[in-house]
């Protein structure tokens, strides 16, 4: 089996609440008070008038509701990629969450696990090597993205921030004259980074209450199924062997992420709408192939003996949230490009990939795929159908049953 690394990086301690047996529904759902920072990384995250035409925001493909992943069940259900603030440009993946990523480390590739690590996006690019935290740096990728929301550069983001009425906040935060960017645009721009970041990082978008952190703390006990979900996912299931499902050393709740790179052997998404961009964005159209870490890594000048093994792999994502959804019909996608529509189908892709092949087409990209630990799990029906039991215990603002 393939060695994985744990990280152990310290975090924010979780709120405890006064609570027994029973989790008092008013006390979850009541926002955590915001420092100053954080909630003027809030008041960025949800502005629309960052982008170019002012109507998107952080939050148009991150929302909380959902999990901070995308919030539009019609666009999951179909081609699971979100238009950018010019509705006819799309970007090649599915959002990941933005939620539960701060932990992730500096972008580095550790020898003795002999595997990359850290850094955010599904392929790492934004490596924490610049500001010394890969959160901040994927905050301003966004904005300057023609594909997402589209502005021209780094200054008139600043001016709209100037612009704002929370720029007394800002200044606040930040100091007199933090929006003087006409001086120093990239200092302001780097706040404006952190800010967001400082957000993401927050206990309002890192609640860490789900059923499953009661449960650790011993004040709600598992269903028969879900309790069988997690001795799968800990075990036949091989799940924690890269989600990472016990606290840390310090008692840390867990993040369901070891931060690093595979290749699940995912198919392609035909309703992916990057194949059908003109060739300014995707020059090789419908032959595209996503390439993820090994592709960032071979664009940022690396050789061929260091990115060949990485081609084909994601980030692993976080497990929390991951079946958060407004209301039950609700469509939630998986995978970096949308390709699962739901956590039975890729369960299930887990489960028998390697077995029931003619249930699923080709991989994007074959050479690299991980046959270790999933493939051919040897999963019953019942064990497949308690291991999503267990995985929707994950979903931050449980309550008691009444």
């Amino acid at each position: 089996m393939k060695k994985r690394i744990l990280v152990t990086s310290v975090i924010a301690l979780v709120l405890m609440l006064p609570i027994g047996s029973a989790i008092a529904a008013d006390v979850l759902q009541t926002p955590t008070e915001l420092t100053p920072i954080e909630q003027l990384g809030k008041d960025l995250f949800f502005d629309t008038s960052l982008s170019s035409n002012r109507t998107m925001s952080c939050a148009t493909c991150h929302a909380p509701e959902v999990g901070f992943v995308g919030p539009d069940s019609n666009i999951n259900e179909t081609s699971a990629v979100y238009p950018g603030a010019v509705g006819t440009r799309f970007g090649n993946r599915k959002p990941p969450s933005a939620a539960y990523g701060g932990q992730s480390p500096i972008f580095q590739y550790d020898e003795d696990e002999a595997l990359w690590i850290g850094g955010m996006f599904w392929d790492g690019r934004a490596t924490g090597l610049t500001l010394d935290d890969p959160l901040a740096e994927q905050a301003q990728g966004p904005f300057l993205n023609p594909l997402e929301m589209n502005m021209p550069n780094a200054n008139l983001v600043c001016t709209r921030v100037a612009q704002s009425d929370y720029v007394d906040l800002f200044e606040e935060v930040w100091g007199e004259g933090s929006l003087d960017f006409t001086i120093n645009v990239d200092r302001t721009y780097e706040y404006i980074a952190r800010s967001i970041a400082a957000y993401e990082k927050s206990n309002e978008v890192n609640p860490y209450s789900s059923k499953y952190d009661y449960y650790l703390k011993g004040e709600v006990a598992l269903t028969e199924q879900e309790a069988l979900g997690l001795e799968l996912f800990e075990g036949k299931g091989m799940c924690s062997s890269c989600h990472i499902s016990q606290p840390g050393s310090a008692g840390e709740p867990p993040v369901f992420t070891d931060f690093t790179y595979d290749n699940l052997g995912i198919p392609k998404n035909p309703d992916n709408p990057f194949y059908t961009m003109p060739k300014r964005w995707n020059p090789d159209k419908e032959e595209w192939v996503d390439y993820g870490l090994g592709g960032f890594l071979m664009g940022d000048g690396y050789s061929a003996e260091v990115y060949g093994p990485e081609l084909g792999k994601f980030k692993v994502p976080t497990l929390r949230n991951v079946d958060l959804r407004p209301y039950p019909e609700f469509v939630k996608v998986y995978g970096h490009n949308g390709y699962f529509k739901s956590l039975e189908e890729i369960v299930h892709f887990y489960n028998s990939r390697d077995v029931d092949t003619e249930d699923w087409p080709e991989p994007e990209y074959a050479p690299t795929i991980n046959t270790d630990e999933l493939g051919n799990l040897g999963l019953s029906e019942e064990e497949e159908a308690a291991l999503v039991a267990f995985l929707k215990t994950l979903s931050d603002g449980y309550t008691s049953e009444p």
